[in-house]
């Protein structure tokens, strides 16, 4: 029973992503969700009593990714092999998977996320992740290149404007550019030099 339950929790929020990434979050109803699920409102009610709820679990399944992942990162060296190896594990749960519609919903409804604590506490997550990704290197330089490193596998999303791009290029190109960001962190910057100009 638990099982059949599951599955049909899981069927809701795929379903509410794709109407909320569709119509807006604010714009879509629970009736609308129930009508594309087939099903009455009361028996959606029994899952989920309100859209935040749907945003909510989406985000809570993604928080459980991000601290595994955090955790596995703070256990590691602080080298530029784990910094490669973190970013590719957090690129791999972002486009794995259902993830590609999650990541689709977050892109169209930021500012609806921003509103719930569950937003709130996956841009918690979002800074825990950078500063395992600059360990070794404190400099307000590697916490930009950390930060930015991030962005760039979500900025994927609505960034890279290819037409018929594949999701497997948009991953490779992501990654591409984080690992970019992510090699200059704790590498020996040259010492800032002031140029006089002369008269």
């Amino acid at each position: 029973m638990s099982q059949s339950t599951g599955g049909t929790r899981e069927r809701i929020k795929a379903v509410a992503l794709e109407l909320f990434t569709e119509q807006g979050y604010e714009a879509t109803s629970l009736r609308e969700v129930a009508e594309r699920l087939g099903v009455t409102k009361a028996a959606l009610y029994y899952h989920f009593k309100s859209k935040d709820e749907i945003v909510t679990s989406v985000v809570e399944d993604r928080l459980e990714r991000m601290d595994a992942l955090i955790a596995w990162a703070d256990s590691q060296p602080a080298t530029p092999a784990t910094r490669r190896a973190v970013i590719e594990r957090y690129a791999d749960a972002t486009f794995n998977g259902e993830q590609p519609s999650v990541m689709r919903f977050f892109e169209q409804n930021q500012t609806a996320l921003k509103s719930l604590s569950a937003g709130r506490e996956l841009r918690d997550r979002m800074f825990r992740l950078s500063t395992a990704l600059c360990h070794g290197d404190d400099s307000p330089g590697a916490q930009l290149r950390a930060v930015l490193a991030l962005f760039a596998v979500h900025s994927s999303w609505f960034a890279v404007r290819t037409p018929n791009i594949t999701d497997t290029e948009r991953k490779r190109v992501a990654l591409e550019v984080a690992n970019e960001l992510l090699t200059a962190i704790a590498a020996p910057h040259p010492p800032h030099v002031d140029h006089e100009v002369s008269g």
